[in-house]
């Protein structure tokens, strides 16, 4: 099974290039990000036409996360459990986590040891800046969902997304420049370990040490290679023991009209057999 995540930066902007690349690289189930549209919106008709259903939530031009998959979708989450909310007046629970169980329907898997995964699609909150509401935002977002996901932990389960957050000093081009600013402060790298805390592993890293997965559009980044290491894939026990193959591919930022996030590729053995 070939589960990528991706930050698309606008779905319908980039449904043909999405589409265009889940048909190249034969890609399964795809956790996408940043969609920026209502669920009315969504370009569910062109996916469903190359064989994916899709799951979304999204509420406005702004947020928006999917799961799009031609193996099945089943039992749809649209919020983790405790999901803080955010926003001036009455707060809003954004559209920032979708989870569903893609391939066969019980976790137990089909006649030919194909087991079924729980993958979240999830966009964390950017933070803004050091102080500032959305921030402590950030830190609670994070926060409550490695509580959730601790509760997942026993079963294959696949945390995919754009974190917004550079764990170590090398997933960024130069730490120097990001003295005072979001993404690599101590408070969100510690947000961000209590994931792994909740029992799971960041399975990108042993396949693609020192690669981004993020360049900014302005000042020349990509071909400058400023880049950034925030689209990360947690995966519990029992879907890392599974786990073959991760790779970024970064040829998706080349070009006009990409994404500034490149898609994350999980290639997953079937599950052993008891």
């Amino acid at each position: 099974m070939r589960i990528a995540t991706w930050n698309v930066n606008s779905i319908r902007t980039r449904a043909d290039r999405v589409l265009a690349w889940l048909d190249r690289t034969d890609t399964d189930v795809l956790a996408i990000q940043e969609t920026k549209c209502r669920d009315d919106q969504f370009p569910h008709l062109l996916f469903e036409a190359a064989g994916y259903e899709v799951a979304h939530t999204g509420i406005n031009q702004w947020n928006g996360v999917a799961i799009v998959s031609r193996m099945g979708i089943h039992d749809v989450e649209t919020a983790f459990p405790s999901q803080p909310a955010f926003g001036r007046g009455e707060p809003v629970v954004e559209p920032r986590a979708l989870g569903a169980t893609v391939g066969p329907a019980a976790l137990g898997g089909d006649a030919s040891g194909n087991a079924g995964v729980r993958v979240w699609s999830v966009y964390a909150p950017n933070g803004r800046a050091l102080g500032d509401p959305h921030y402590d935002y950030k830190l609670a977002w994070l926060g409550a969902l490695a509580e959730a996901a601790r509760g997942w932990a026993g079963e294959p389960t696949l945390l995919l997304g754009d974190w917004n957050v550079a764990p170590l000093d090398e997933d960024v081009w130069d730490i120097e420049v990001f003295a005072g600013a979001t993404h690599v402060s101590e408070p969100e790298r510690a947000a961000l370990a209590q994931v792994e805390a909740a029992g799971y592993e960041e399975v990108s890293r042993r396949f693609t040490p020192g690669e981004y997965t993020y360049w900014d559009y302005q000042q020349l980044a990509f071909p400058r290679n400023n880049g950034m290491r925030i689209d990360l894939a947690f995966a519990s026990p029992a879907a890392a023991e599974r786990v073959r193959r991760v790779w970024i591919d970064r040829d998706e930022r080349k070009g006009k009209g990409t994404s500034d996030h490149v898609p994350v590729v999980i290639d997953l053995e079937p599950a052993a057999r008891g």
